[in-house]
């Protein structure tokens, strides 16, 4: 299994008892929907590796407290503390049409109301207090906000998302 065909669920923050148990704070909305898992993949130097879940159950909401198959001590836990968790993309809950996880429109085409086409999709940059498109039109990278206001519609059919940006944004990239 490698990272691009599983989602990161979460990471390993701390040992919650002395048999082995772990506490993976979660990255989602929903944690719920991760309580009863069978296993999950641990990132150990750059593999993922599957842990088998002997018990689990939601700590404190966004904390899943686990007990692994063969994790019995604190030494075995203390080498899982830092790791990230991950699942395969399949266990991602399916999304109403509007909504989409990013990974989806990896290679969208992108058309603005005004403007026409404006380029392909070929990431999203979170690492922002607002989520961005990184689009490429022609080698020239376009930044878009992921704006509820800008996106008039995701159509997954087509693979296309249309947008209504303000006046001008698209034009600071392109012009000299």
């Amino acid at each position: 299994m490698n990272k691009d065909a599983c989602f990161f669920l979460g990471k390993i923050v701390k040992k919650y008892s002395f048999k082995g148990e772990l506490l993976i704070k979660l990255d989602t909305d929903e944690p719920d929907l991760y309580e009863n898992l069978e296993s999950v993949f641990i990132d150990l130097r750059g593999n993922l590796i599957p842990f088998f879940i002997e018990s689990s159950q939601l700590h404190k909401s966004e904390l899943l407290r686990v007990k692994f198959e063969d994790v019995d001590t604190e030494t075995d836990a203390d080498a899982l503390i830092k790791s990230e968790c991950y699942l395969p993309l399949s266990f991602l809950p399916e999304l109403e049409d509007d909504k989409f996880y990013f990974h989806e429109i990896i290679g969208f085409s992108v058309e603005d109301i005004n403007f026409g086409h404006v380029g392909i999709i070929k990431g999203v940059n979170d690492t922002t207090s607002q989520s961005l498109f990184e689009i490429d039109r022609n080698g020239i990278e376009i930044l878009i906000p992921m704006n509820d206001h800008f996106i008039n519609k995701v159509d997954k059919e087509n693979k296309k998302i249309i947008v209504d940006t303000p006046e001008g944004l698209i034009d600071l990239y392109i012009e000299d």
